[in-house]
C-alpha cells in the first residue's frame, strides 16, 4: 500500500496520456522531461511501457526513465484511441487505452490532473463518464487561455460542445467566472459573448436567446455580463471571458493561432530579408522578441476542462514538446489553485 492509498501526504502526480496527439509519444516524451526539472510534482507518462522505454533510450541514451528523474515513471496502458475513432465507442471498448486507464488513475485518487492531446470527443466523453460531472453543471466545457493586450483571454468554450443551448452558454460564463475570480484575483472578471455584432438583436437564435439569458440570470449569479462581443474587440484587454458555443469558439481558437502563426512568420522573415534588414532590427530585438512571446499560442498551455469532479486538461492536438512542457506547468498550477474544488463549493451552494 502506497502513502496515496494510505491517506498520507504525497507530493502531486500528474498523468499524462504518452500516447495521445499527432506527435506522439515523442513529444510528450520530450516535454515531460523538459518540465520535470521546472515543477515539484511527480509525471507518470501513461501508455504502451516497450514503446516509452524505447523512445527514452532512443532520445536520452538510458534504459531506465528514472535515471532522468526520480519523479518520471511510466504506467502501462497497451491501447491507444486514435484520433478518427467514434468516441462513445473508444472510451467502452478499449478500457486499456492510454486515455480510459488515465482516467480511471484520475478517479480513483492515484493521480491529481490528467493530461490528453488525444481524441477531443473522447475525452469529454471519458471525463464525463470516467471522472462525472459537478452536480449542477449540464455539460463541461474547455477553458482556452489567450494573449490579450496587457492580459489574458478566457475563451469558453472552445471545442468540446458543438450543439448548445442558451443554459449552457450561461453555465460556461458562470464557471469561467469561479475560475476567473480563485485562480487570478479578478472579482469581478468581464464576461462578453461572441456575436457578428454588439446589438442585442444581431446572431443566430442560440445566441440571441443566450444574450436574453444572461442579461437575466447575471445579477443573482454574479456574472459581470457586458454584453456581445465582435472578434476584433475580443483582445483590447477590457475583456476576461469571451463565451461562445463549442463550433464558434474552436473555429474562432484556431483562427487566432493561425494569425499569430502568420505575424510571426512574416516577422522573422522579414528581418532576416538582408544584412541590412538584420542590423536595423537589433534595437529593437526586445521589442520584437516580446511581440512573439506574445503571439505565440504554446506559451498558454492546454485548454481546463472545466465542470467534471476532477481536474483534467486538453493539449492541441498537434502540440509539440515546447507546448506540452507548458501544458505540464499549467497543469500543476491548476491543481495547486484546488480550482475543481472551489468550483465544487460554488455550484452546491
Amino acid at each position: 500500500m502506497n502513502k496515496r492509498e494510505k491517506g498520507e501526504q504525497k507530493e502531486m502526480i500528474i498523468l499524462l496520456d504518452a500516447m495521445g496527439g499527432d506527435n506522439a509519444p515523442d513529444a510528450n516524451i520530450k516535454g515531460a522531461v523538459k518540465a520535470i526539472e521546472q515543477i515539484e510534482a511527480e509525471v507518470w507518462l501513461v501508455g504502451d511501457e516497450k514503446v516509452i522505454k524505447q523512445k527514452i533510450e532512443q532520445f536520452y541514451g538510458k534504459k531506465d526513465i528514472a535515471e532522468i528523474s526520480p519523479r518520471l515513471k511510466i504506467y502501462h496502458a497497451s491501447e491507444t484511441i486514435e484520433m478518427c475513432e467514434v468516441p462513445t465507442q473508444a472510451i467502452k471498448h478499449k478500457k486499456d487505452s492510454s486515455m480510459v486507464v488515465g482516467f480511471h488513475l484520475l478517479k480513483e485518487g492515484k493521480g491529481d490532473v490528467f493530461i490528453s492531446a488525444g481524441n477531443s470527443g473522447a475525452l469529454l466523453t471519458g471525463a464525463t463518464l470516467l471522472v462525472g460531472r459537478i452536480k449542477g453543471i449540464d455539460r463541461p466545457a474547455l477553458a482556452g487561455i489567450l494573449p490579450s493586450y496587457k492580459s489574458r483571454l478566457m475563451l469558453i468554450d472552445c471545442g468540446s460542445n458543438t450543439n448548445c443551448k442558451p443554459i449552457n452558454l450561461l453555465q460556461f460564463a458562470q464557471m469561467a467566472t469561479i475560475y476567473n475570480r480563485n485562480t487570478f484575483g479578478i472579482e469581478h472578471p468581464t464576461v462578453g459573448l461572441l456575436n457578428i455584432g454588439t446589438e442585442e438583436t444581431k446572431g443566430n437564435e442560440l445566441v440571441r436567446e443566450s444574450y436574453q439569458l444572461l442579461k437575466e440570470k447575471s445579477e443573482e449569479l454574479n456574472i459581470n455580463f457586458v454584453g456581445n462581443v465582435e472578434g476584433r474587440d475580443a483582445f483590447s484587454g477590457k475583456l476576461d471571458i469571451l463565451v461562445a458555443d463549442g463550433y464558434t469558439g474552436n473555429v474562432f481558437l484556431k483562427t487566432v493561432e493561425g494569425i499569430g502563426k502568420l505575424v510571426k512568420t512574416t516577422l522573422t522573415d522579414n528581418i532576416k530579408k538582408n544584412i541590412f534588414t538584420m542590423l536595423g532590427a537589433i534595437p529593437s530585438l526586445p521589442a520584437i522578441n516580446g511581440l512573439k512571446k506574445a503571439m505565440d499560442y504554446k506559451e498558454y498551455g492546454g485548454a481546463l476542462f472545466l465542470g467534471v469532479k476532477k481536474p483534467v486538461v486538453k493539449a492541441h492536438g498537434s502540440s509539440d514538446e515546447k507546448l506540452f512542457e507548458f501544458t505540464i506547468k499549467q497543469a500543476e498550477q491548476f491543481v495547486k489553485n484546488k480550482a475543481v474544488e472551489k468550483m465544487i463549493e460554488e455550484f452546491e451552494k
